[in-house]
């Protein structure tokens, strides 16, 4: 690991441990987009394991201060949500520049960095799907089973809009990791569903 990296990984994480959310995982708790970040960047390396210095970078504050800016504090319909979701990843991408412009990397992978957060291009451009296909295993593996009980009416549906955004290389990942029963069969038919549109 560079030591502008190493740096960069120790910014991202002190500062991601200030989140005052709390994520609990096999009976520890970890401050949560810390946890998350950390996860993330492994699912990015076992994907990649040759990923770029962007990418290693955006790996790491993909997410970084998402507590700043709360769903609640926009209007709770669709037009809302949208804004919320761009104005948070304008969020993290101008908190991950102003660390890495103080750390010294130059214009050209801060600006790569910030086009992985920004998810520009994806299908594209391989280090976002990268990082797509890196999001929604952390979910799969670490979140999942706790939030399909709560939206069982609607899980395949948005089991199917995560599953879109990931490429096969991604799905192959997904269909390796351990589910309940229950869970898994939201998956199956989740990829049915996809399957019967190509």
């Amino acid at each position: 690991m560079t030591e502008n990296r190493q740096l960069a990984f120790e910014h991202f994480d002190a500062y991601n441990q200030r989140d005052p959310n709390t994520f609990i995982w096999k009976g520890d708790s970890y401050p949560q987009e810390y946890f998350l970040a950390l996860k993330l960047w492994e699912w990015v390396n076992k994907l990649d394991p040759d990923a770029g210095e962007a990418l290693q970078l955006a790996s790491r504050c993909q997410h970084i201060g998402r507590w700043e800016s709360p769903r609640a504090n926009y209007p709770m319909d669709r037009a809302g949500y949208l804004r919320w979701r761009k104005e948070l990843a304008e969020h993290h991408a101008a908190v991950a520049r102003n660390i890495t412009e103080k750390i010294g990397y130059d214009e050209e992978t801060i600006a790569q960095m910030e086009h992985i957060i920004l998810k520009k291009k994806i299908k594209v451009n391989p280090d976002v799907q990268t990082m797509e296909n890196a999001l929604c295993l952390v979910f799969l593996e670490y979140q999942y089973e706790d939030f399909y009980p709560k939206h069982r009416d609607k899980i395949v549906t948005i089991l199917r809009k995560s599953l879109l955004k990931m490429d096969d290389h991604g799905h192959s990942f997904a269909l390796k990791l351990s589910y309940s029963d229950e869970g898994l069969d939201f998956i199956k038919k989740a990829l049915q569903t996809l399957n019967a549109q190509d």
